[in-house]
């Protein structure tokens, strides 16, 4: 690896130009994550199984979108401008323009049929193409901007900052905004407006983009010697996706991360998902829905400035793994105590947030971690397939989330309504939707935290280790 110095010197304008990246690509990821459910079945009234069926099979697309778009990006010839950042510049307007077309009510006007083709395609355009297409490249980056792994962890974390931000905006506002009372005291959807704040998002995620691509330098090249020679005989292109994908089953960190992060985000989408029915039909309080969104945020921002140390003294893996274990059992008192008062039930989740929000703080400083793991046992470096796979990983924590939560509405027989009509749930229903909503975070979580103690094998001295051995004559 080595740098050039003719760069400004990495710093404060890096790490805020990559927090303005993640903020303007939250903007839909968590608009759609928390609220497209919400969208399909109250606005477009589609069953909720067929939606999860939808997730499910948007992410099969993105085995292959994704993969092929790391592979893009690993082959591609480094511009003047870096060989990462050119692509959030070509894509910004695509995926702004994908993501707001997510969000039209009018579509409820059109037969069932056509309704089914409209998401399917829309939903395609956006997830695994468009957004694939700026996320990956946006990814990869990282570990061009530098090679230090505590400027990266810092990196890590204002990405994370960018998202809590989002965060904030989506899981506080958008419920204040899309949902409304009728006289019996029911609350509804306001269908219009899912539409009118995406377009006030793609403005806000285009700017970001813009801001992103004008304040982050790429100053790392990496070269190797495989690298090289496939270079010098033109077979760089040529050296198969095949091939690179075997050389990553060797990777064990990549595949315990991979694992976490499908557990992870099933855990946190799948809460966000189900918290929108939780505070609608069992609490009745959408102002608590948008305190819990805001507190929740609120926690991690204020670890923030705290992560740099406890990676510096604990380590990614140490301290990640005692977080996210605090977080399950957090969930697992919240399944037990059966709460009434949603405000009660706010002060418990923020609690648990300093657990979970830790783990995301840190959680794109591993991927970097991984990277590196994966050019000493290669001796070839794969930064964009690499983040390609955990990139599809975390859509498919996603879909597993939207899906699963789709699935599990219909089992306990939650109804489905159109244009926003009045539909009471029974009883029955809405203490299904309490147990679902605290017991599967608190198991997910667990499982995270095992996950991070015994099988991810990249503590803190071997992180250190790697570093030292990559940066010593240049080369693997």
């Amino acid at each position: 690896m080595m740098q050039n110095d003719a760069q400004r010197k990495f710093g404060i304008r890096d790490k805020l130009g990559y927090m303005f990246g993640d903020f303007g690509n939250d903007f839909f990821f968590l608009f759609a994550s928390s609220f497209l459910m919400v969208f399909y079945t109250k606005v477009l009234g589609i069953d909720p199984a067929e939606v999860g069926t939808l997730f499910l099979i948007a992410r099969l697309v993105d085995a292959f979108t994704d993969i092929t778009m790391g592979r893009i990006v690993d082959v591609s010839r480094p511009t003047k401008n870096g060989k990462f950042r050119p692509w959030i510049l070509r894509m910004c307007v695509p995926v702004v323009i994908a993501g707001t077309l997510l969000f039209v009510p009018w579509v409820a006007k059109l037969s069932l049929g056509w309704r089914r083709v409209y998401i399917y395609a829309t939903y395609l355009l956006w997830g695994s193409f468009c957004y694939t297409a700026i996320n990956i490249p946006y990814g990869s980056m990282a570990s061009a901007i530098t090679k230090d792994p505590v400027e990266r962890s810092g990196l890590s974390t204002f990405r994370s900052i960018g998202a809590a931000l989002a965060g904030i905006i989506i899981n506080s506002g958008v419920p204040l905004v899309i949902y409304r009372y009728d006289k019996a005291g029911n609350q509804l959807v306001i269908p219009e407006r899912f539409f009118y704040l995406a377009v006030l998002f793609a403005a806000a995620a285009l700017i970001c983009y813009l801001l992103c691509y004008g304040m982050v330098r790429e100053r790392v090249t990496f070269g190797n010697k495989k690298d090289a020679a496939s270079r010098e005989n033109g077979t760089e292109e040529n050296r198969g996706i095949g091939r690179t994908l075997l050389d990553l089953t060797r990777n064990r960190a990549l595949i315990a991360i991979i694992a976490a992060a499908i557990v992870l985000l099933l855990a946190t989408l799948f809460t966000q998902s189900m918290n929108v029915y939780l505070y609608m039909d069992y609490f009745r309080n959408n102002s608590a829905l948008s305190a819990v969104g805001f507190f929740g945020t609120a926690v991690t921002l204020l670890l923030a400035p705290f992560a740099s140390s406890i990676v510096k003294n604990i380590g990614k893996k140490e301290a990640s793994a005692a977080a996210v274990l605090f977080a399950a059992g957090v969930y697992f008192v919240l399944y037990a105590l059966r709460l009434k008062n949603p405000w009660m039930f706010c002060l418990f989740v923020a609690i648990g947030s300093l657990g979970s929000g830790l783990f995301n703080l840190l959680i794109w400083a591993f991927i970097t971690d991984v990277i590196d793991y994966q050019e000493i046992l290669t001796g070839s470096r794969s930064d964009g397939t690499v983040y390609a796979l955990y990139s599809f990983a975390r859509k498919l924590g996603q879909a597993l989330a939207g899906g699963l939560g789709g699935w599990i509405l219909a089992a306990i027989g939650y109804q489905s309504s159109v244009a926003g009509e009045t539909i009471v749930q029974t009883d029955a229903v809405v203490n299904a939707i309490y147990s679902v909503a605290t017991l599967a975070p608190g198991i997910c979580y667990l499982i995270v935290g095992l996950i991070l103690l015994w099988w991810y094998p990249l503590g803190k001295k071997k992180v250190r280790e790697n570093y030292e051995r990559l940066n010593g004559d240049g080369h693997i």
